[in-house]
């Protein structure tokens, strides 16, 4: 699913794998230790685009920081994320959708990771509109396509949601006398805002975890035939020698949870509030007004 922020892509091959060998997990037999038992040093694989990703993998970079951890976090693509994991050249990934999203990845590669289990059970493909429009449901929409201009705005051709907008909603519910816009996730966004600040209806291909639903008074439809799937929950993957590595860490995470309204506060804080690509500041002040939260992660 592609999303709204892109990091330029860190390719894991050739000689990419073998610098990032160098500090994989089980190659340095001499690496500093902390008083908990974990390495000193950690990576942290970040899914270029995830936003749920970018923003769960910042804030436990401030939190491990402040126990003493090395915390780098590496950008890649989803692929070479698994294959790194499985050969020690990252630690840990906090984004894994399952049972449909990278089922596929964790089929090829599961047997050399280790699952963490999943810190939030919400992540699901959605149509969204105002939450004062006219209609619940999907099955309502067609009848009503005048309200919203007869127009569903749409994110990029190429994403997994406008494949199953395009292929299972539109047809399934009779849509197709709707233009379907697509374009970018920003450009979705921007007609969001702007439909929001004039009061006028909006139907909208989103997805949760988003910041989206924390800044714009918006509601999901109902899907009654399934469509757009069911949810599923976001889990945190260690690599291959991850436990053995991390045995403190690898309790906190297994105990890791985050609810939607959480991570959409820290989203919106970090993606749409501030116009700035240094999180850094912008998660510790979101650190210090959760701050009883905060603790009851490394509790």
């Amino acid at each position: 699913m592609t999303k709204r922020h892109l990091i330029p892509t860190l390719a894991l091959g050739g000689a990419a794998a073998l610098v990032l060998s160098g500090c994989a997990s089980g190659a340095d037999a001499d690496a500093e230790t902390l008083d908990n038992g974990d390495r000193q040093d950690l990576t942290i694989a970040v899914f270029n685009g995830w936003d749920e990703g970018i923003a769960a993998s910042e804030l436990w970079k401030a939190v491990l920081e402040e126990q003493g951890y090395d915390v780098e976090l590496e950008y890649a693509d989803v692929a070479p994320v698994y294959q790194g994991l499985s050969d020690d050249d990252y630690d840990v990934v906090l984004d894994t959708w399952l049972p449909i999203t990278h089922q596929d990845y964790i089929d090829e590669y599961g047997d050399e990771l280790v699952d963490l289990g999943a810190w939030n059970e919400d992540a699901k493909l959605t149509i969204a509109v105002n939450e004062d429009a006219p209609v619940d449901s999907l099955a309502d929409l067609a009848a009503n396509a005048d309200a919203f201009g007869n127009r569903l705005v749409g994110i990029e051709p190429g994403s997994g949601l406008n494949r199953v907008t395009t292929e299972s909603v539109i047809p399934t519910y009779g849509l197709d006398g709707m233009e379907y816009l697509t374009s970018s996730t920003p450009a979705m966004l921007a007609e969001l805002t702007a439909a929001t600040d004039a009061g006028e209806n909006i139907a909208v291909t989103l997805w949760r975890p988003h910041w989206a639903y924390d800044a714009f008074p918006i509601k999901d439809l109902e899907d009654p035939e399934g469509m757009l799937g069911d949810a599923e929950g976001i889990h945190s993957f260690g690599g291959k020698s991850f436990e053995e590595n991390f045995p403190t860490l690898s309790g906190w995470l297994k105990d890791f949870q985050m609810d939607s309204e959480l991570l959409y506060s820290l989203e919106n804080a970090m993606f749409n509030e501030n116009d700035t690509d240094d999180y850094g500041p912008i998660v510790e002040q979101w650190i210090a007004d959760n701050q009883e939260y905060v603790d009851s992660l490394t509790s």
